[in-house]
């Protein structure tokens, strides 16, 4: 890796998350929280500064060309780094609301990746506070990378292996020739729907406020909210079923929604696969809680099915919100709600979590080796969407998905001990690494808080959220001793 290309980029990347913070000081200014502009002007002038003087200081790292051949080792450590700056700064403004600092840093963190774990005990804090917490949601939603490659003419170059750094996937699903048009169209089919969700919310009575940061939240499948009893306290069925619905959208591939869009055929959505996986497991899931609900709690069919999808949804999506406080529920509505966060989203979209399309995949791998051991001379190749998958593709998956439960049982196990507690461990550490948000214990439940967990508990869910979040590559390659070759030019 060269110093001078990590400079370049990591001190770009600083400088313009140093702008972006800012963006909270108008909010103060509308609601006259005029207290509220020197936490986020302190935020923006320490990253653009640090920023600027990271560039000085490394030999060449201000010649823009550098960006022009970025290698992939270079992208992913740039995209990681980044990140975790993107959650420094974004932390720095908490501090001055009285929050310590390990605190500050795990909502912080907890924001950008869309997990949506609080630590808040209480609510009574300004607009801008909470408006800071949504807006951050809604940059990591879709990436705070792939927005400057959309709109920086500096990032266009090294788009490319930037651009699949920080959204890994299976395949480097890209739907335009350029891969800045193809951001660019992606924060078009978001910020469009984030629109239209404040109309909806607007028009259902939801305040003004309460409305732009719900929706926000939505979109980035991350579910914070102004309201402490999130969706469940504007008690409205209609409300509940806006931000449903666009949390179902989050969690679906933006890149089909915007081939639909484009071609005015919802039918594109039903003949993806992953989407037809998507939305069947999640009805599924959905009829099966409700029954155990009906059954078990005598729930109402019409408000139990509401409830169960709702929180279907916010699981596998990995928005976290909810509209019913699940902790009461029964226990079996529990387990099969807890099976749901292995689930994960699509592909392409805001969500977290293993992604349907690795399922998918690796169902369809595990079948095709069953049918080689009977037919050992056949050529059997795995299709999705008619595309042949390449067989280092389905090993990648495999691998992958081995690495992710690795990491849940290492880090459930750890958290379990430091909290005596194993439902506290179990569900810390999926609902940190699928960026999920409440846990399934009382203490972190979806009306509760993780103030309570020891420090060391917090700082393991802080990796897990940031390795989650970039979907383990970058972290994984990063622990390899050649990655860390460096040199000057």
């Amino acid at each position: 890796m060269r110093l001078n290309y990590l400079a370049n980029a990591i001190g770009l990347t600083m400088i313009y998350i140093g702008m972006v913070i800012l963006l909270p000081i108008f909010v103060a200014l509308y609601y006259q929280e005029f207290d509220s502009i020197l936490p986020f002007l302190t935020a923006g002038i320490i990253s653009a500064g640090m920023g600027f003087l990271f560039r000085k200081i490394v030999p060449n790292a201000t010649t823009l060309e550098n960006l022009n051949d970025i290698k992939k080792a270079e992208a992913l450590f740039i995209v990681a780094i980044s990140w975790i700056i993107f959650g420094i700064i974004s932390g720095i403004p908490y501090l001055f609301y009285g929050i310590s600092p390990l605190n500050a840093f795990f909502e912080s963190v907890s924001g950008i990746t869309t997990t949506g774990a609080t630590i808040l005990t209480h609510f009574n804090y300004p607009h801008t506070f909470f408006f800071c917490r949504s807006f951050t949601q809604w940059l990591g939603g879709l990436g705070i990378i792939v927005l400057f490659i959309a709109i920086l003419p500096q990032f266009a170059v090294a788009g490319r292996q930037m651009f699949f750094a920080e959204a890994p996937g299976p395949t480097e699903d890209k739907f335009t020739p350029r891969i800045r048009n193809t951001a660019s169209a992606l924060w078009k089919v978001y910020a469009g729907l984030t629109l239209l969700q404040i109309i909806l919310l607007k028009i259902g009575g939801m305040p003004g406020f309460d409305a732009v940061c719900n929706s926000f939240s939505t979109l980035a499948a991350g579910g914070f909210s102004p309201n402490p009893e999130s969706t469940m306290g504007y008690h409205s069925n209609y409300i509940t079923w806006i931000i449903l619905i666009f949390m179902f959208l989050a969690g679906a591939s933006f890149n089909v929604q915007y081939t639909a869009m484009v071609k005015k055929n919802p039918m594109i959505l039903l003949r993806n696969e992953e989407f037809r996986l998507y939305f069947s497991l999640v009805i599924i899931m959905a009829i099966f809680i409700t029954i155990s609900l009906v059954i078990n709690t005598h729930a109402n069919v019409f408000q139990g099915f509401t409830d169960a999808l709702y929180q279907v949804i916010s699981i596998t999506t990995s928005t976290g919100s909810a509209s019913v406080d699940f902790i009461n529920w029964d226990f079996t509505s529990k387990l099969l709600l807890f099976t749901v966060m292995f689930m994960g989203s699509c592909a392409s979209s805001a969500g977290g979590g293993i992604k349907m399309i690795r399922w998918l995949i690796c169902y369809k791998a595990m079948k095709s080796e069953l049918l080689r051991i009977l037919h050992p001379n056949a050529v059997v190749n795995i299709k999705v969407d008619n595309k042949t998958v390449p067989p280092e593709v389905s090993r990648q998956i495999i691998v992958y998905i081995f690495y992710y439960f690795c990491i849940f049982v290492i880090t459930s196990i750890i958290i379990s001990i430091i909290e005596h507690n194993g439902a506290i461990g179990l569900s810390s550490s999926i609902t940190a690494l699928g960026n999920i948000g409440p846990g399934f214990a009382k203490q972190i439940g979806p009306m509760a808080n993780f103030d309570t967990l020891h420090n060391f508990s917090k700082s393991i869910m802080i990796v897990g959220m940031l390795v989650g979040r970039l979907e383990l590559i970058p972290f994984l390659v990063m622990l390899q001793k050649d990655f860390w070759s460096l040199k000057d030019n």
